[in-house]
């Protein structure tokens, strides 16, 4: 819901200066069809009222309030309220994404069969089959970050380079997670094509005050299933990340629904040079215009 509000504007704003002259053509209505304001100057107001048919009932809507509504949501409409980007028809329809692998001692325990490592490197494998074409780039971390690769759609440069990490080649060890987000970050944001994080880890350091980028992040823990979900480490980087946390499962189910989110998290690709297509949604206030403009069939209502 926040990441919708951030991104609502309008289209085409300066329609909305139009409800400067709708609200002065109602308030001109208003003051024409109130007949007995003369007499108010001259005359006490309970006099008037008993002197006046219908004097003493005070109608909540009027037709000229109706019509301002109208107006209001028309004007609305026409300027373009939008929230959502639409993907470029010129451009790659899936989106890019940047695996993050934790690659300390501790991902070498065989708790996880045949040991955190290698199943990550395996749901890696599973995720680069589900996700062909899509550009995929790749960051190694213990106590530093590194990017190995930048998104690139072959598959098996990513596989290659993801066999080859060791902690053995890491130049210090420990659990640099937040400075390898932030690498992520700046990675999909120079590429300027949108994209997501997924994050491979068994663990994770507090993350108090780290910034999330715009990129949407997916924490895929490296545990055995218990484990995973009663780590209070995991749940708070996740919370800390605003990312979803997923369990390994022995099957492919876990990557099958981790692609299914990776396929649309995040902004959609653009063209290069191409500005972002926005989806416009002014036409979903279509039915209320329709509904407000009904009111004038009913019998004596404009005569009122």
């Amino acid at each position: 819901m926040t990441e919708t509000l951030a991104q609502f504007h309008f289209l085409r704003p300066w329609w909305l200066l139009l409800v400067l002259p709708a609200v002065g053509l109602w308030w001109l209505q208003r003051r024409e069809a109130d007949t007995t304001a003369r007499w108010r100057m001259v005359m006490d107001a309970r006099l008037l009222a008993a002197l006046t048919v219908g004097g003493d009932r005070h109608r909540r809507v009027a037709p000229e309030d109706v019509l301002l509504a109208a107006w209001a949501v028309g004007i609305v409409a026409v300027a373009g309220p939008t929230w959502r980007q639409v993907p470029s028809p010129f451009a790659q329809s899936a989106r890019p994404a940047m695996f993050v692998l934790k690659v300390t001692p501790s991902m070498q325990e065989r708790d996880l069969a045949p040991s955190r490592l290698d199943r990550a490197r395996e749901k890696m494998v599973d995720l680069l089959k589900l996700r062909e074409g899509a550009q995929t780039g790749l960051i190694a971390y213990a106590g530093s970050a590194h990017l190995v690769l930048p998104p690139t759609p072959d598959e098996a440069v990513v596989t290659s380079m993801a066999g080859a990490l060791v902690p053995g080649i890491m130049p210090r060890q420990g659990d640099a997670l937040a400075d390898a987000i932030q690498l992520a970050q700046r990675t999909l944001a120079d590429a300027g094509q949108g994209g997501s994080i997924v994050v491979f880890a068994d663990t994770a350091p507090p993350l108090t005050g780290v910034e999330v980028g715009a990129a949407p992040v997916t924490l895929f823990a490296m545990k055995p299933v218990e484990r995973a979900r009663a780590d209070p480490a995991l749940s708070a980087a996740a919370t800390a990340l605003g990312a979803d946390l997923v369990v390994p499962t022995i099957d492919t189910s876990d990557v099958d629904a981790l692609a299914r989110t990776l396929a649309t998290a995040g902004p959609p690709p653009s063209a290069p040079g191409e500005a972002p297509r926005w989806q416009e949604v002014g036409w979903w206030l279509t039915p209320f215009v329709a509904l407000l403009a009904a009111l004038w069939f009913r019998r004596g209502w404009v005569l009122a």
